[in-house]
């Protein structure tokens, strides 16, 4: 049966389910995970600008933001949908905010967050794999914003070398 549909019979609450599927992204056929990703690198891309301050404090709220969501919806979907389903795409949300942080938010800097961040969410190089046992939603988060980190730490040391990037 696809992870998709309840496994167990019983619907997730719909705030749970609209929260952690990103409005419904999680429930598309296909990689849902590169949807969401996807779709924060177009509205990052949408709003635009160079990095300020004033972003970053922004985009971190967001990340604490998608990062409580992700938490708080994970347990009532697991429930529904078994361990670790793929209708929770807000995790997604807050790693690819993270590797977004201090970039300009432009298409070529976006594009490396955007595939240095699948990247790393789909190896899953040490210690993103075992974050992944963390319970209570946790270990969908942890493992996302373990990738987002590598994708920020790669970007820059890719500006640090590469000028103009």
């Amino acid at each position: 049966m696809s992870a998709r549909v309840p496994g167990n019979g019983t619907r997730p609450p719909l705030p749970a389910l609209l929260a952690g599927s990103v409005a419904g992204i999680g429930l598309l056929p296909g990689p849902c995970a590169t949807y969401a990703s996807f779709a924060v690198a177009a509205v990052l891309w949408a709003i635009g600008g160079p990095w300020t301050a004033a972003r970053m404090l922004l985009t971190l709220a967001a990340i604490a933001a998608a990062s409580a969501a992700t938490v708080w919806s994970s347990n009532p979907l697991e429930r529904s949908y078994g361990s670790d389903p793929h209708a929770v795409v807000m995790d997604e949300v807050a790693g690819m905010l993270l590797g977004a942080l201090l970039i300009p938010w432009d298409p070529l800097h976006l594009a490396a967050a955007f595939a240095l961040f699948r990247v790393f969410d789909v190896l899953k190089p040490p210690p993103v794999y075992q974050l992944q046992s963390l319970r209570a939603g946790w270990g969908i988060l942890a493992d996302d914003l373990a990738a987002g980190a590598y994708t920020l730490a790669v970007i820059a040391a890719a500006a640090a070398i590469i000028p103009g990037f």
